[in-house]
C-alpha cells in the first residue's frame, strides 16, 4: 500500500510489453494511493511534477512570509490574512516535497496518515484563508469607516484561529481513524482517505466557493456604486467611470477564476470518481489544484505596493551592503 500519490500494488515490477504501473493499475484499483513497500520502476512523472509544483510554491510563499514576518508596517488586517494564505500554501509545498520524498525513501501506514493529514490541512488552510480574505474585503467596503480599529483586527484574530483550528481537525481525522487502511473497498480516489471522507471535503469546498462567489457579487456592486458616487462628485467622464469599475470587476473576475479553475476540476472528481478508475484522472485534477497554491502569492502579495516596496527596500539593503563591504583595503 503506497505511502504518497501511486498507484496499488507498486512493488510489481514491470514487466516487457505491460504498461508501467503508474499508467494501470495490476488489481484493476486504480485509486491514487500510499505504499509501504519499496519501489523498483521507475519515478512516476506525475509525482516529479507534483513534488517540482510543491518546491515552486514553498518558495514563493516563503519569501511572502518572511516579508510579512520582518516588516513592522505589515501588520494591518489585511496582511494578516495574506500572511496566513502564505504559511497554508508554504506548508502545502512542504507538504508535497516531503510526500515525493517518503515515497521513494521511506514507506510506512503511518507516515502515509501523517503526510495525507499534513496535506489535507494545508490545503484546507489556503481555501480557508482565501474565505477570511474574501470576508476582510467585504467588511472593508461595507464598514468602511469602521473598519481600521482594534475590534478589526480583533476580528480577523478570530477567524483566523477558526480557519487553522477547523483545517487542523480535519488534517487530524485520517490520523484518528477515518480512513480505509483496513477497509480497503472504501478507500477513494486517493488513498488512505475514505469516500466519506473525500465527500466531506468536497462538499466544503463548495460551500467556501459559493460563499466566496456570494461576496464577492457584492464587493463588485459596492465598487460600481461606489465608482459611480466618485464619478458624479468629481464629474468624470462617463469613459473614465467605465474604465474604472472595468479595472475593478477585472480584478474580481481573475481571483474567482483562477480559484475555480484550478480547484474545482478536483472537486467534481472526488465526488464522481471511483477508486477503480484510472489514477491519470486522479493526478490530472490534483495536479491544477496546486497551481492555485503557486498562483496565491502574485495575485494577494506581489501586485500589492506594500509588499512591493518591502521587497524593493530588502533589495537595496542588501545590494548597498555588499556595496559597503567593498572598501578600499580589501581592493
Amino acid at each position: 500500500m503506497n505511502e504518497s500519490l501511486l498507484v496499488n500494488d507498486s512493488s510489481a515490477s514491470p514487466v516487457a510489453g505491460e504498461a508501467l504501473p503508474w499508467m494501470e493499475s495490476s488489481d484493476n484499483s486504480s485509486n491514487v494511493e500510499f505504499s509501504t513497500s519499496p519501489l523498483d520502476f521507475p519515478i512516476n512523472p506525475w509525482d516529479i511534477m507534483l513534488c517540482m509544483s510543491g518546491t515552486v510554491i514553498a518558495c514563493e510563499n516563503a519569501i511572502v512570509v518572511a516579508i510579512i514576518f520582518y516588516t513592522p508596517t505589515l501588520r494591518t488586517p489585511m496582511f494578516v490574512l495574506i500572511g496566513s494564505l502564505a504559511t497554508a500554501d508554504l506548508l502545502a509545498g512542504m507538504g508535497l516535497i516531503l510526500n515525493f520524498v517518503f515515497q521513494y525513501v521511506i514507506s510506512s501506514e503511518t507516515i502515509s496518515l501523517i503526510t495525507v493529514g499534513f496535506l489535507v490541512a494545508s490545503f484546507t488552510a489556503s481555501i480557508s484563508s482565501l474565505l477570511a480574505i474574501t470576508v476582510d474585503r467585504y467588511f472593508s467596503l461595507y464598514n468602511a469607516l469602521t473598519y481600521f480599529s482594534e475590534k478589526t483586527l480583533q476580528y480577523v484574530h478570530l477567524m483566523l484561529l477558526g480557519t487553522w483550528g477547523v483545517s487542523l481537525f480535519l488534517g487530524l481525522l485520517p490520523v484518528l481513524g477515518w480512513n480505509c487502511l483496513d477497509k480497503p473497498a472504501s478507500c477513494s480516489i486517493v488513498r488512505p482517505l475514505t469516500k466519506s471522507n473525500v465527500t466531506l471535503l468536497a462538499t466544503s469546498f463548495f460551500a467556501i466557493f459559493v460563499l466566496m462567489l456570494t461576496l464577492y457579487f457584492k464587493i463588485c456592486k459596492i465598487v460600481c456604486r461606489h465608482a459611480h458616487q466618485i464619478a458624479l462628485q468629481q464629474h468624470f467622464f462617463a469613459t473614465s467611470h467605465y474604465v474604472a469599475t472595468k479595472k475593478g470587476v477585472s480584478t474580481l473576475a481573475i481571483i474567482l477564476g483562477t480559484f475555480g479553475a484550478s480547484w474545482l476540476p478536483f472537486a467534481i472528481y472526488c465526488l464522481v470518481g471511483e477508486r477503480g478508475y484510472p489514477p491519470v484522472y486522479t493526478y490530472a485534477t490534483l495536479l491544477p489544484a496546486t497551481y492555485n497554491s503557486m498562483i496565491n502569492p502574485i495575485i494577494y502579495a506581489y501586485r500589492n505596493a506594500e509588499i512591493q516596496r518591502s521587497i524593493y527596500m530588502l533589495l537595496c539593503g542588501c545590494f548597498q551592503s555588499n556595496y559597503r563591504s567593498r572598501s578600499p583595503s580589501e581592493v
